[in-house]
């Protein structure tokens, strides 16, 4: 795993936990921190949280080169 599928995972984490939140409290944690869901800030964070999104479905689909096959 690269440096940029972490990243990638992290930011997925992130997210899901912010949807996690929103579903149990009504708390947008992101859009608490950025400023609204219209702020720039949460605007970017959402946005690289779904890009991350679609790296990770690479993920799915890669060979694993280092042989192990569990």
């Amino acid at each position: 795993m690269n440096l940029i599928d972490k990243i990638a995972l992290v930011l997925l984490i992130v997210g899901g936990l912010n949807w996690g939140s929103i579903g149990l409290f009504q708390f947008d944690l992101v859009a608490a921190i950025g400023g609204g869901s219209a702020g720039i800030v949460s605007r970017i964070i959402y946005t690289l949280v779904g890009l991350s999104a679609l790296w990770c479905v690479t993920l799915l689909f890669r060979d694993n080169l280092s042989g192990d096959h569990t």
